[in-house]
C-alpha cells in the first residue's frame, strides 16, 4: 500500500521553512518579530547615547574628556556643576523666557494653522490654489535670507531686546498650514460638512464640531514639533535679544569663556535645558498616541 504524506502543505513546499524563519524574524503582520525589536532597540540606543554621554560628562570634571577610555557611568559632580551653571548665567530667567516664548508660539501656530488649513482644504473661494502655492513657495526660501531685513524691521519698531521680537515673526508657519491642510483634506469627507450645513450649522459651528475633533491628532503632532523647534531655536534669539533677557539656548552660550571652556559645566547646562523637553514628551506622549488612535470624526 502506498504511504500517504500527511505533512502540512506548507512543510512540503520548497522554501517554506525559509519563509517561516523570515516571518519569525520580521513578524507575522500582527506582532513584530525579534529582528524588528532589535532594530528599534539599536535606533533607540543610538539616539539616546548623546544625551547619556552629556549627562555622564556633566556629572564629572573636565578631565574626564581626556581619558583614554571615556567613562560610561555618571560621576558625583552633577549638582556641583549645575550650581556653577546657576551662578554663571541667569538660568531661571532664561528658562521662564523659553517657556513663555515656546508656549505662545505653539498655541498661535496650532490655532492659525488649523484655521488656515481647514480653509484651504474644505472651503471654496477664488484664488485658493494660488494662495496655497504662495504659502508652499515660502518654504523654499532659506530662513537666513530673511534675518537681516527682519532684524532691521525689529530695530525700527524698537522691539530689539524684547520677547515680542522672537514671538511675532513666528506666530504662524507655512509648514503648519500645509501640514494641517494635507491632513484635513483626507480625514474629513465633504459630505459630512454639507450635512452639517444642511442641518443649519454655521461655518464656525461646523469647524468647531466637525473639523476640530478630527484635527486633534494632527494638532497634537504639530504642537509638539512647534514647541520643540521654538525651544531649541538659537540663531534668531541670539541676534534680537541681549544678554540681560536671554532664552535658555542663548544663555547656555555664555558658559563658554574666551580661552578656556569647562565642558562639564556646559554639558550639565545642556542636560538641564533638555529635561523640560523630555518631560513634555513623557506627559504628551500618551495624549499624542491616544489622539491618533481616537482621531475619528465626531459630531
Amino acid at each position: 500500500m502506498t504511504a500517504i504524506d500527511t505533512r502540512p502543505q506548507q512543510a512540503r513546499t520548497p522554501g517554506a521553512r525559509g519563509r517561516t524563519f523570515k516571518r519569525g524574524m520580521l513578524g507575522n503582520g500582527r506582532r513584530p518579530g525579534f529582528l524588528t525589536y532589535g532594530l528599534l532597540c539599536a535606533f533607540f540606543l543610538a539616539s539616546a547615547y548623546p544625551l547619556w554621554w552629556s549627562a555622564v560628562i556633566g556629572s564629572r570634571s573636565n578631565e574626564a574628556l581626556g581619558l583614554t577610555w571615556p567613562p560610561l557611568l555618571p560621576g558625583g559632580n552633577f549638582w556641583t556643576n549645575v550650581g556653577e551653571v546657576f551662578d554663571t548665567i541667569p538660568f531661571w530667567l532664561a528658562l521662564g523666557n523659553s517657556v513663555l516664548i515656546s508656549g505662545i508660539i505653539t498655541v498661535s501656530v496650532v490655532t492659525f494653522s488649523t484655521l488656515a488649513g481647514y480653509s484651504f482644504a474644505k472651503l471654496r473661494f477664488k484664488g485658493r490654489n494660488g494662495l496655497m502655492v504662495a504659502v508652499i513657495a515660502t518654504m523654499a526660501i532659506p530662513t537666513q535670507l530673511g534675518v537681516i531685513p527682519l532684524f532691521m524691521l525689529m530695530r525700527t519698531l524698537g522691539w530689539t531686546g524684547e520677547i515680542g521680537a522672537v514671538v511675532i515673526p513666528t506666530l504662524v508657519t507655512a509648514f503648519g498650514v500645509f501640514f494641517m491642510r494635507q491632513y484635513l483634506v483626507d480625514v474629513i469627507p465633504d459630505e459630512l460638512i454639507e450635512a452639517a450645513r444642511v442641518d443649519g450649522a454655521s461655518m464656525i459651528s461646523t469647524f468647531w464640531h466637525v473639523a476640530l475633533p478630527a484635527a486633534r491628532p494632527a494638532m497634537a503632532i504639530l504642537g509638539l514639533f512647534t514647541f520643540m523647534t521654538a525651544w531649541t531655536d538659537f540663531l534668531w534669539p541670539l541676534l534680537v535679544l541681549d544678554a540681560t533677557n536671554p532664552t535658555l539656548q542663548t544663555a547656555l552660550s555664555q558658559l563658554q569663556a574666551a580661552r578656556y571652556v569647562d565642558y562639564s559645566i556646559v554639558l550639565a547646562g545642556a542636560v538641564m535645558a533638555t529635561l523640560p523637553l523630555l518631560a513634555l514628551f513623557i506627559v504628551a506622549g500618551r495624549q499624542l498616541i491616544s489622539g491618533i488612535m481616537q482621531g475619528a470624526v465626531k459630531g
